[in-house]
């Protein structure tokens, strides 16, 4: 069974610390800090983490046995399944070569990420078992990746590439993890929070995509935002919220995150989440003068 967010959601969280875009992740891997990983694995276990997703950088294409010794170290102090994090056929067959299936309680790691033009991570079928994060925010247009913009293009890619894994390597839909790609709101002016939320929603309904899981990274939505409100709270964390407070409700159901910040629903009334609501309303420089509001509210 896995964990539960505390918060009000009741989301699962995939633990997004083990990463050298923390500073002091990246401390721990510079100095080789074993004993520091391992800590860092074990606070978000604690913290409720359903998987710890594992990035070491750039450093896994150069020295992919690092990748597999920073693995063997999380499971000896955790049995929290992993996540493992990198565009690349042959680290992600080192990561699963040395993930140890018995030390998870039996439990799939996920391999991060899949794309319609980046198919070949699932060569790996054939010999490993694993549960995938799907990128929704790209399809594939006469050979080339192409970024989707609106929620029938990601909801077609979602769905197209869904049943593809299901179909073609026999994956259970509960093995699928959508990546819906939360966009910055600072520079939002195509409209993509809204194609966004509109996509989870027509997923939500695809009666041949029931039982997949939904998620996303929340950090960019509040990208080049001050963290906080002019009156002291924690805007990029309200963010954040008000996104999922609306996503839940549609089918949204798990998050690359930080396991101890408490992700809860906000009031109707709440000035961020009525002021987002008004944001998802507009385009263009209208969207921006909106985003305004937030240093205001």
């Amino acid at each position: 069974m896995n964990q539960r967010n505390e918060g009000g959601f009741g989301i699962a969280i995939i633990g997004e610390r083990i990463n050298p875009g923390f500073k002091s992740t990246r401390a721990l891997f510079d100095q080789e800090d074993i004993a520091g990983i391992q800590a860092l694995a074990v606070k978000q276990a604690e913290a409720g983490a359903s998987w710890l997703n594992v990035n070491i950088g750039a450093r896994a294409k150069t020295d992919p046995q690092w990748m597999a010794t920073v693995i063997r170290a999380i499971q000896e102090v955790t049995d929290v399944p992993l996540s493992f994090d990198f565009p690349s056929r042959e680290v992600q067959r080192v990561c699963l070569e040395g993930y140890d299936l018995a030390k998870a309680g039996g439990r799939l790691p996920i391999v991060n990420s899949i794309t319609e033009h980046r198919w070949e991570l699932m060569d790996l079928y054939g010999d490993f078992r694993f549960k995938v994060i799907l990128m929704a925010s790209e399809r594939v247009v006469d050979g080339r990746a192409q970024g989707n913009k609106t929620a029938d293009e990601i909801h077609g890619t979602a769905r197209r590439a869904s049943l593809r894994l299901m179909r073609e390597h026999g994956l259970a839909p509960d093995d699928i993890f959508i990546d819906m790609s939360v966009s910055a709101i600072v520079a939002d002016t195509e409209g993509l929070n809204r194609a966004t939320l509109d996509a989870i929603g027509l997923i939500g309904a695809d009666p041949e995509l029931e039982g997949v899981h939904m998620m996303g990274g929340l950090s960019n939505i509040g990208q080049q935002l001050p963290p906080k409100a002019v009156d002291g709270s924690d805007l990029k964390h309200a963010l954040e919220c008000a996104f999922l407070t609306i996503a839940v409700p549609l089918g949204f159901d798990t998050v690359l995150g930080t396991p101890w910040r408490a992700y809860a629903p906000l009031a109707e009334d709440h000035h961020v989440l009525t002021t987002y609501r008004s944001f998802l309303e507009q385009s263009g420089t209208n969207a921006l003068r909106m985003v305004r509001k937030f240093y205001r509210a």
